[in-house]
């Protein structure tokens, strides 16, 4: 029953991370990008995912990030920052971050249209994409 509890909790994005380990991973999946780098041609929305390879939930979503990457190609700009990190840590300042993970979703024009605290599953990151015109590229819907 705690578990499940724990589970609902977590989906609802009510758990989050602070940072109590010194341990550094390797990020695999979306690259770090500069902040305010314009966006490409077709690109019409930046998903910033800020968080830590520290931190569970931040840990999964790293293949959601990927899936939606993957789904909609040069439509979306992924972005990951992990914010225990040193150098990355000033996007917390940046973007305002209260937890772990955040996601913050800026339009074409880098303007933020959508912010989501916790876990964010790929069906409602897909309703939302969907909601600003993106198309899954076929055979990834």
């Amino acid at each position: 029953m705690v578990t499940y509890v724990f589970l609902l909790l977590l989906s609802f994005g009510l758990v989050g991370c602070t940072d109590n380990s010194g341990v550094e991973q390797r990020v695999t999946g979306p690259e770090s990008v500069v902040a305010g780098e314009l966006p490409k041609a077709g690109q019409k929305v930046t998903f910033v995912e800020l968080g830590s390879v520290n931190c569970i939930p931040c840990r999964q979503m790293q293949p959601v990030m990927h899936a939606v990457e993957q789904k909609y190609r040069t439509q979306l700009k992924v972005v990951f920052y992990d914010i225990w990190k040193p150098d990355q840590r000033h996007y917390a300042d940046t973007y305002g971050i209260r937890i772990i993970p955040t996601q913050v979703f800026l339009d074409s024009l880098g303007k933020e249209f959508y912010r989501h605290e916790g876990f964010l599953s790929e069906e409602l990151i897909d309703m939302l994409l969907k909601k600003q015109g993106l198309v899954p590229v076929a055979g990834k819907n």
